[in-house]
């Protein structure tokens, strides 16, 4: 296992370029495959690309708020008493391996932009309590968790098609939770992998003389404002530094939440976590000042989101508007028996999201393939949609477009932590893939 894991990061360190450069060649290999296999001209992949670049803007605010909310709760005195509390429970290196995966796995089932940023703060907290772990694993461990959030309460594909009006209702109906998150075959999965992922993450420990500790800078923690004295303050200094403001906003934030869970049921958000990440920030930080520092010092992490979601935007409307995407999928059904085509819907999803990494977008290019392909077949739809959604969780693991939250955080870049990922994402391919193939 070692030597694997070495080989592994070797290759990863030395031929994964920067996330920035990776979009960058990713843009060009879809340009390339659209005019080779779609027919499409030159021109046309252009403005498929560039009508299609800023299709992203308000999910990439959110994702910018997911960073930016979470990093803020957790550097407040509260959030820190009680991650470091629940750290002190990991004693030795492996513990915290252990620890992290399934801190990481709960959060994502219970929703994805949650377990993003609770899994690499809670490394965090790990790395400054347990010596001589390698902090490459920790936050690798750590974001192997979100592999099973499209089969959980966040789920966009189950918890789309479980809803009135959905796209293809027409042609499937609604499909409620019971055939898809809570199927005996997807619990069963969910399941293995709770069990193995932790195992796996701990085998793939190095040993001590390769080990890379966690730089003592990434843990440094902000140097806090020198509060002036109230009498010297000024009236807005006061205001700034008032813990009523603070908790007038942030009972009303709080408030809202309560009424939505009453209205709603427990039925968790993007939107939602990230509203009661900055309510809870603020209640939990005391001030509007000391808030406000936080944020500061969160935004500094965000820049890679910004700039690099775009392209994906850009690369999601050259694959669908081409066909591309349509392409890919036909060439797995044409290979597909009502029995095996889960297990190809799966692969075949895998493949796409490299290019569409965003779950309610890839649903939307090759739900309708999906979907008529199962018909014709004789497969079952509904395990035919939870398949496309493992598919589109599982390649997450060497896609740096949904690590970039947890890289900023964790102060690392994508090579330090996708030698363990392409791990991780060979072992949790056999496990789903003989699931949906045999259960």
């Amino acid at each position: 296992m070692k030597g694997i894991i070495r080989f592994s990061n070797n290759l990863m360190e030395r031929y994964l370029p920067d996330p920035f450069l990776f979009v960058i060649i990713l843009t060009l290999v879809v340009f390339g495959m659209g005019l080779g296999l779609t027919g499409s001209s030159p021109v046309e992949m252009v403005a498929f690309w560039g009508e299609g670049f800023w299709a992203l803007l308000a999910f990439s605010m959110q994702m910018v708020l997911v960073l930016v909310t979470g990093f803020v709760l957790a550097s407040s005195p509260i959030f820190k008493k009680g991650l470091g509390k629940l750290a002190s429970f990991a004693k030795t290196p492996g513990s915290a391996i252990i620890w992290v995966t399934l801190v990481s796995l709960a959060a994502s089932w219970i929703n994805w932009g949650f377990g993003l940023v609770i899994g690499a703060l809670f490394a965090k907290e790990l790395a400054k309590r347990v010596e001589h772990v390698d902090y490459r694993l920790l936050i690798a461990s750590a974001y192997s968790g979100f592999i099973i959030w499209h089969a959980g309460f966040s789920g966009s594909i189950p918890l789309s098609i479980a809803t009135d009006g959905h796209p293809f209702m027409d042609q499937i109906g609604i499909i409620p939770t019971g055939e898809t998150i809570f199927a005996s075959y997807n619990l069963i999965i969910i399941a293995a992998l709770v069990i193995i992922l932790p195992l796996l993450n701990r085998l793939m420990m190095p040993k001590k003389e390769e080990t890379v500790v966690v730089d003592p800078k990434v843990l440094v923690e902000p140097v806090a404002e020198e509060q002036p004295a109230k009498a010297d303050m000024t009236p807005a200094e006061r205001l700034e530094n008032s813990w009523i403001l603070s908790a007038i906003i942030g009972i009303l934030g709080i408030a809202f939440v309560a009424y939505y869970f009453i209205q709603n049921g427990f039925a968790l958000t993007l939107d939602l976590v990230n509203f009661m990440f900055l309510f809870l920030g603020i209640l939990f930080h005391g001030t509007p000042r000391r808030y406000l520092v936080a944020v500061q010092e969160a935004v500094k992490g965000a820049g890679g989101i910004i700039i690099q979601f775009p392209f994906y935007a850009g690369i999601m409307g050259m694959m669908t508007a081409s066909g591309l995407a349509a392409v890919i999928s036909d060439a797995f059904v044409s290979i597909s028996t009502a029995e095996t085509f889960p297990l190809f819907a799966f692969l075949s999803a895998g493949l796409v999201n490299f290019f569409v990494p965003s779950g309610g977008g890839q649903w939307a290019v090759q739900g309708p393939i999906m979907l008529e392909a199962a018909e014709m077949l004789g497969s079952d739809t509904a395990k035919v949609a939870m398949a496309v959604a493992w598919g589109d969780a599982w390649t997450n693991m060497i896609q740096p477009f949904w690590a970039l939250p947890a890289l900023a955080i964790a102060g690392l870049k994508a090579k330090d932590i996708m030698g363990f990922c392409l791990i991780v994402l060979f072992v949790s391919g056999v496990v789903i893939g003989l699931g949906l193939l045999f259960l």
